[in-house]
């Protein structure tokens, strides 16, 4: 495998500079907030709102890699490497996340930056991938004194901008339903959805995806966990497969830095349980500012 050398280097550093750039203006409007109360501002009374709304839904921590019901307000940046069948691997970096944030009672959007794919694989160009978004819309929630359940709507769609083929030939969009319930130190949460190609589905196929996530927290900071991710294949070249990973890990967190500001970091390795596989592994890691 090749070393990552000083192209890689400054992407990630790019990566957070990205971060820094977002969190510097947000830290200054907490620090103002503090010393007002929330009345005295917009940002005062954005963040009130924020605040009431993460209130009423569970306290869990967000697994690697099954998106969470709950609704977050946060930047996030992951690095994936997968080692394919003909044992290349790849980097991808960023993953696919980003801005993370509420507009309104009950709404969380994701503005996702592309991600940059960086391969081993001799003659594969590296290149950006596809921009995407989400938004999510939480139908039902109660926190863990009334009940430790929420039930929420998604809605993501992917735009074809990735280079070098490192992206998909058309817009695709994703509805998804997700669950999850609480019973005291342990939650698990489900996701079910399908994607639907704009254009070009007889190519593409359309893909089934179901996740599941199981979590138990220890302490005040730690969440082990394991998760199933499993995509069932309807058309398109793999039509009628099935590919399933188990992913053991842990999420670390929420490490206080600056009033709202946090630090959230995890670890995990996704594993091939199923004959046919696009990849035989993959090392998740995802490093989170919620704020």
């Amino acid at each position: 495998h090749r070393s990552m050398g000083m192209k890689n280097i400054n992407l990630l550093s790019s990566v957070f500079l990205c971060a820094s750039l977002l969190c510097g203006p947000v830290g200054a409007a907490c620090a103002q907030t503090n010393a007002a109360s929330p009345s005295d501002s917009l940002m005062g009374r954005y963040l009130a709102r924020v605040t009431a709304t993460q209130s009423e839904q569970p306290h869990w921590i967000t697994p690697l890699v099954t998106v969470t019901p709950r609704l977050e307000q946060e930047f996030r940046t992951d690095f994936v490497h997968q080692d394919d069948t003909q044992a290349y691997g790849q980097w991808n970096y960023g993953n696919g996340k980003g801005l993370e944030f509420i507009p309104q009672k009950q709404v969380e959007m994701l503005v996702n930056l592309p991600p940059f794919v960086a391969h081993d694989h001799p003659g594969v160009q590296d290149g950006f991938g596809d921009v995407s978004l989400m938004m999510k819309y939480r139908i039902f929630a109660h926190n863990e004194e009334t009940g430790n359940s929420i039930i929420t709507a998604f809605l993501s769609g992917s735009i074809p901008t990735g280079k070098n083929g490192n992206g998909s030939c058309c817009a695709i969009v994703t509805p998804t339903l997700a669950m999850g319930k609480g019973f005291g130190r342990f939650d698990y949460t489900t996701t079910i959805g399908g994607s639907l190609p704009v254009t070009n589905a007889a190519k593409l196929g359309h893909t089934i995806t179901w996740n599941n996530a199981w979590q138990y927290k220890i302490g005040r900071l730690f969440w082990p966990e394991l998760e199933s991710n499993t995509n069932f294949y309807r058309s398109g070249a793999n039509d009628g497969k099935v590919q399933s990973f188990l992913t053991p890990g842990i999420v670390m967190g929420r490490f206080p830095l600056h009033n709202r500001i946090g630090l959230t970091v995890g670890a995990g390795e996704q594993i091939a349980v199923t004959r046919f596989h696009t990849y035989n592994h993959s090392l998740v890691l995802t490093a989170r500012m919620p704020f």
